[in-house]
Protein backbone atom coordinates (compact mmCIF):
# COMPACT_ATOMS: atom_id res chain seq x y z
CA UNK A 1 0.00 0.00 0.00
CA UNK A 2 1.19 3.66 -0.65
CA UNK A 3 2.29 5.71 2.15
CA UNK A 4 1.42 9.34 2.78
CA UNK A 5 4.21 11.57 1.56
CA UNK A 6 5.09 14.13 3.62
CA UNK A 7 4.11 17.98 2.24
CA UNK A 8 7.57 17.86 0.88
CA UNK A 9 7.75 14.79 -0.56
CA UNK A 10 4.22 15.76 -2.19
CA UNK A 11 5.15 18.69 -3.44
CA UNK A 12 8.34 17.71 -5.20
CA UNK A 13 5.71 14.95 -7.08
CA UNK A 14 3.15 17.43 -7.76
CA UNK A 15 5.56 19.17 -9.57
CA UNK A 16 7.68 16.59 -11.07
CA UNK A 17 4.25 15.29 -12.38
CA UNK A 18 3.92 18.56 -14.51
CA UNK A 19 7.82 18.05 -15.75
CA UNK A 20 7.81 17.12 -19.67
CA UNK A 21 4.28 18.37 -20.45
CA UNK A 22 3.62 21.57 -20.07
CA UNK A 23 2.08 24.27 -22.27
CA UNK A 24 4.74 26.61 -22.32
CA UNK A 25 6.77 23.80 -24.54
CA UNK A 26 4.18 23.01 -27.15
CA UNK A 27 4.60 23.71 -30.80
CA UNK A 28 2.15 26.95 -30.48
CA UNK A 29 3.70 28.73 -27.54
CA UNK A 30 7.50 28.05 -28.83
CA UNK A 31 6.40 29.76 -32.44
CA UNK A 32 4.51 32.28 -30.49
CA UNK A 33 7.52 32.87 -28.23
CA UNK A 34 9.98 32.77 -31.23
CA UNK A 35 8.14 35.72 -33.10
CA UNK A 36 6.69 33.38 -36.07
CA UNK A 37 2.87 34.00 -35.47
CA UNK A 38 0.49 36.42 -37.00
CA UNK A 39 -2.05 38.36 -36.07
CA UNK A 40 -4.79 36.11 -37.47
CA UNK A 41 -2.57 32.97 -35.63
CA UNK A 42 -3.56 34.76 -32.22
CA UNK A 43 -7.42 35.63 -33.32
CA UNK A 44 -7.55 32.14 -33.37
CA UNK A 45 -6.18 31.62 -30.16
CA UNK A 46 -7.96 34.05 -28.55
CA UNK A 47 -11.22 32.44 -29.77
CA UNK A 48 -10.39 29.12 -28.47
CA UNK A 49 -8.73 30.03 -24.99
CA UNK A 50 -12.33 31.96 -24.36
CA UNK A 51 -13.73 28.80 -24.60
CA UNK A 52 -11.40 26.99 -22.35
CA UNK A 53 -10.64 30.14 -19.63
CA UNK A 54 -14.43 31.65 -20.00
CA UNK A 55 -16.02 29.31 -17.87
CA UNK A 56 -13.30 28.91 -15.08
CA UNK A 57 -15.61 30.67 -12.55
CA UNK A 58 -17.92 28.27 -12.92
CA UNK A 59 -15.15 25.07 -12.16
CA UNK A 60 -14.07 26.77 -9.34
CA UNK A 61 -17.98 27.23 -8.60
CA UNK A 62 -18.84 23.71 -8.64
CA UNK A 63 -15.31 22.47 -6.59
CA UNK A 64 -16.88 25.34 -4.20
CA UNK A 65 -20.35 23.33 -3.83
CA UNK A 66 -18.47 20.04 -2.86
CA UNK A 67 -16.04 21.31 -0.46
CA UNK A 68 -17.33 21.00 3.57
CA UNK A 69 -18.16 23.81 5.26
CA UNK A 70 -14.91 23.30 7.83
CA UNK A 71 -12.49 24.11 4.93
CA UNK A 72 -12.83 27.66 5.46
CA UNK A 73 -9.54 28.10 3.66
CA UNK A 74 -10.31 26.14 0.14
CA UNK A 75 -13.92 27.82 0.44
CA UNK A 76 -12.16 31.55 0.92
CA UNK A 77 -10.07 30.94 -1.73
CA UNK A 78 -12.47 29.31 -4.52
CA UNK A 79 -14.70 32.34 -3.91
CA UNK A 80 -11.73 35.11 -4.02
CA UNK A 81 -10.50 33.31 -7.50
CA UNK A 82 -14.32 33.66 -8.98
CA UNK A 83 -14.47 37.35 -7.87
CA UNK A 84 -11.41 37.81 -9.71
CA UNK A 85 -12.06 36.17 -12.49
CA UNK A 86 -15.92 37.72 -12.74
CA UNK A 87 -16.15 41.05 -10.75
CA UNK A 88 -12.64 42.63 -9.77
CA UNK A 89 -11.69 45.70 -11.57
CA UNK A 90 -12.62 43.97 -15.29
CA UNK A 91 -13.85 40.75 -16.06
CA UNK A 92 -11.48 38.29 -17.45
CA UNK A 93 -12.92 37.30 -20.51
CA UNK A 94 -13.17 41.04 -21.34
CA UNK A 95 -9.44 41.42 -21.65
CA UNK A 96 -8.88 38.50 -23.64
CA UNK A 97 -11.62 39.56 -25.94
CA UNK A 98 -9.90 42.92 -26.52
CA UNK A 99 -7.01 41.07 -27.13
CA UNK A 100 -9.16 39.18 -29.82
CA UNK A 101 -10.74 42.48 -31.33
CA UNK A 102 -6.74 43.96 -31.59
CA UNK A 103 -6.03 40.71 -33.31
CA UNK A 104 -8.98 41.03 -36.06
CA UNK A 105 -11.35 39.14 -34.54
CA UNK A 106 -14.61 39.94 -32.82
CA UNK A 107 -16.99 39.55 -29.30
CA UNK A 108 -19.52 37.63 -31.85
CA UNK A 109 -16.73 35.23 -33.31
CA UNK A 110 -14.79 34.51 -29.61
CA UNK A 111 -18.13 33.82 -27.99
CA UNK A 112 -19.13 31.43 -30.61
CA UNK A 113 -18.41 27.65 -29.69
CA UNK A 114 -18.15 26.86 -33.39
CA UNK A 115 -14.87 28.52 -33.37
CA UNK A 116 -13.34 26.00 -30.79
CA UNK A 117 -11.39 22.92 -32.25
CA UNK A 118 -12.03 19.52 -30.58
CA UNK A 119 -9.46 19.79 -28.09
CA UNK A 120 -10.45 22.88 -26.72
CA UNK A 121 -13.80 20.94 -26.66
CA UNK A 122 -12.18 17.90 -25.00
CA UNK A 123 -10.55 20.43 -22.28
CA UNK A 124 -13.44 22.25 -21.39
CA UNK A 125 -15.47 19.13 -20.74
CA UNK A 126 -12.10 17.37 -18.90
CA UNK A 127 -12.36 20.71 -16.32
CA UNK A 128 -16.31 20.48 -15.93
CA UNK A 129 -16.47 16.37 -15.50
CA UNK A 130 -13.09 16.70 -12.67
CA UNK A 131 -14.79 20.03 -10.84
CA UNK A 132 -18.20 17.88 -10.51
CA UNK A 133 -17.18 14.93 -10.04
CA UNK A 134 -13.76 15.17 -7.71
CA UNK A 135 -13.29 15.37 -4.18
CA UNK A 136 -12.37 19.20 -3.94
CA UNK A 137 -8.55 19.12 -3.19
CA UNK A 138 -8.23 16.56 -6.22
CA UNK A 139 -10.34 18.75 -8.41
CA UNK A 140 -7.93 21.79 -7.06
CA UNK A 141 -5.06 19.84 -7.86
CA UNK A 142 -6.49 19.51 -11.06
CA UNK A 143 -7.70 23.11 -12.42
CA UNK A 144 -5.15 25.44 -10.31
CA UNK A 145 -2.00 23.16 -10.35
CA UNK A 146 -2.29 21.07 -13.26
CA UNK A 147 -3.83 23.90 -15.27
CA UNK A 148 -3.65 27.51 -13.87
CA UNK A 149 -0.34 27.53 -11.98
CA UNK A 150 1.51 26.86 -15.54
CA UNK A 151 0.22 30.52 -16.62
CA UNK A 152 3.27 32.77 -15.52
CA UNK A 153 5.82 30.59 -17.01
CA UNK A 154 3.71 30.17 -20.20
CA UNK A 155 2.95 34.19 -20.36
CA UNK A 156 6.59 35.41 -19.09
CA UNK A 157 7.59 34.30 -22.42
CA UNK A 158 4.55 35.14 -24.44
CA UNK A 159 4.05 39.01 -23.10
CA UNK A 160 7.23 40.65 -23.56
CA UNK A 161 7.35 39.86 -27.41
CA UNK A 162 3.62 41.05 -27.68
CA UNK A 163 4.78 44.20 -26.28
CA UNK A 164 7.91 44.24 -28.64
CA UNK A 165 7.37 47.07 -31.19
CA UNK A 166 9.95 45.31 -33.48
CA UNK A 167 8.23 41.52 -32.84
CA UNK A 168 4.08 42.28 -32.40
CA UNK A 169 3.72 45.36 -31.99
CA UNK A 170 0.99 45.11 -29.51
CA UNK A 171 0.01 47.90 -26.89
CA UNK A 172 0.30 47.09 -23.34
CA UNK A 173 -3.69 47.76 -23.20
CA UNK A 174 -4.31 45.55 -25.78
CA UNK A 175 -2.22 42.66 -23.78
CA UNK A 176 -3.20 43.30 -20.98
CA UNK A 177 -4.77 39.94 -20.37
CA UNK A 178 -1.71 38.54 -20.68
CA UNK A 179 0.40 41.13 -18.20
CA UNK A 180 -2.33 40.61 -15.45
CA UNK A 181 -2.15 36.85 -15.29
CA UNK A 182 1.53 36.48 -14.78
CA UNK A 183 0.73 38.18 -11.40
CA UNK A 184 -2.77 36.77 -10.64
CA UNK A 185 -1.96 32.67 -11.60
CA UNK A 186 1.05 32.59 -9.53
CA UNK A 187 -0.58 34.03 -6.87
CA UNK A 188 -3.52 31.39 -7.64
CA UNK A 189 -1.10 28.21 -8.11
CA UNK A 190 0.75 28.88 -4.85
CA UNK A 191 -2.45 28.81 -2.81
CA UNK A 192 -4.13 25.77 -4.96
CA UNK A 193 -0.74 24.24 -3.88
CA UNK A 194 -1.63 25.16 -0.41
CA UNK A 195 -5.06 23.67 -0.44
CA UNK A 196 -4.15 20.17 -1.84
CA UNK A 197 -0.88 19.98 0.26
CA UNK A 198 -3.64 20.37 3.51
CA UNK A 199 -6.45 18.26 2.46
CA UNK A 200 -5.21 15.34 0.15
CA UNK A 201 -4.45 13.96 3.16
CA UNK A 202 -4.82 10.17 2.70
CA UNK A 203 -2.40 8.01 0.11
CA UNK A 204 -5.41 7.68 -1.93
CA UNK A 205 -5.81 11.22 -2.35
CA UNK A 206 -2.65 12.49 -2.86
CA UNK A 207 -2.21 9.64 -5.55
CA UNK A 208 -5.37 10.84 -7.27
CA UNK A 209 -4.07 14.11 -7.27
CA UNK A 210 -0.66 13.46 -8.96
CA UNK A 211 -3.05 11.67 -11.53
CA UNK A 212 -5.26 14.36 -12.01
CA UNK A 213 -2.25 17.14 -12.43
CA UNK A 214 -0.35 14.82 -14.77
CA UNK A 215 -3.54 14.31 -17.14
CA UNK A 216 -4.65 18.19 -16.73
CA UNK A 217 -0.77 18.60 -18.16
CA UNK A 218 -1.07 16.41 -20.61
CA UNK A 219 -4.33 18.16 -21.29
CA UNK A 220 -2.95 21.61 -21.82
CA UNK A 221 -0.09 20.29 -23.71
CA UNK A 222 -2.43 19.01 -26.18
CA UNK A 223 -4.92 21.59 -26.28
CA UNK A 224 -2.00 24.26 -27.45
CA UNK A 225 -0.48 21.86 -29.68
CA UNK A 226 -3.59 21.58 -31.48
CA UNK A 227 -3.43 25.10 -31.88
CA UNK A 228 -0.21 24.63 -33.72
CA UNK A 229 -1.42 22.33 -35.91
CA UNK A 230 -4.89 23.52 -37.31
CA UNK A 231 -4.28 26.98 -37.45
CA UNK A 232 -0.56 27.80 -37.85
CA UNK A 233 0.79 24.46 -39.66
CA UNK A 234 -1.25 25.36 -42.70
CA UNK A 235 0.81 28.62 -43.01
CA UNK A 236 4.27 27.05 -41.70
CA UNK A 237 3.88 23.68 -41.57
CA UNK A 238 5.79 21.19 -39.35
CA UNK A 239 7.07 22.49 -36.16
CA UNK A 240 11.03 22.52 -36.30
CA UNK A 241 13.07 23.27 -33.26
CA UNK A 242 15.53 25.70 -34.13
CA UNK A 243 19.30 24.65 -33.77
CA UNK A 244 20.78 25.14 -30.52
CA UNK A 245 23.35 28.47 -30.62
CA UNK A 246 26.69 27.95 -30.70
Amino acid sequence: MTELLSREEFRTALEKAMEGRQAKDASFSRAWAEGKLQRHHFARWAENHYHYVGPFADYLALIYARTPDDCTDAKDFLLQNMYEEEIADVRHTDLLIRFAEACGSSAERVMDPRNMTPMTRGLQSWCYAVAYREHFAVATAALVVGLESQVPSIYRKQYPVLIDPDVYGFTEEEAEFFDLHITSDEVHGERGYQIVLDHANTPELQQRCLEVVRDGADMRFAYTKALYDTYVKPDLGEWVEEPAAA
